[in-house]
């Protein structure tokens, strides 16, 4: 098996400002704690696919709510590979939990970003069963994978990123 990237923390302080700004209701002592707490994605299995993302504190999802999770986490990989984020299967086939671009893309400049490559969650519990979501903090709720990609043959890209969501221009 190929390996090809590397998780990390993002630095204290993003993650400070980043759960300050979503979850005013948290306090310094509570981020620091849930920092100090932050698991790094792992598979679960030898033959799992998917890098497990932990919920850095706890949260409920009622039917038809979104949330912005701050996850904590970065990651570097090689060029031409890309990480595709995806909820834990369980989570979907249980409350239809979507993620708000339909599959997250992690692109590998994206760790050189001002932000660190903060990456962030959005999802909605689309249950049509009228089920709230209820995620424990440590928990996997989003599970990764790295897939290679290729580019056209007059391909001549030359931007340079700087930033997440539409940072590229889309």
């Amino acid at each position: 098996m190929k390996k090809v990237a590397q998780f990390f923390k993002v630095s204290p302080r993003l993650f400070t400002d980043a759960v300050r700004e979503a979850f005013p209701q948290y306090t310094e002592e509570d981020i620091r704690e849930m920092y100090e707490k932050l698991e790094l994605p792992k598979r679960a299995t030898k033959g799992s696919a998917g890098y497990d993302f932990h919920a850095p504190f706890s949260f409920s999802l009622s039917p038809g709510a979104s949330i912005t999770i701050p996850t904590g986490v970065r990651v570097r990989m090689e060029e031409n590979w890309v990480l595709k984020l995806y909820p834990r299967s369980g989570l979907g086939f249980k409350y239809r939990l979507q993620i708000n671009n339909t599959v997250g893309i992690i692109d590998s400049d994206y760790y050189y970003s001002d932000n660190e490559g903060h990456i962030f969650i959005k999802m909605t519990n689309a249950s049509r069963e009228n089920k709230t979501l209820e995620v424990a903090q440590g928990a996997g709720f989003v599970q990764g994978i790295f897939l290679e990609y290729g580019i056209t043959v007059d391909d001549d890209a030359q931007g340079v990123r700087n930033g997440g969501i539409g940072s590229t221009g889309g």
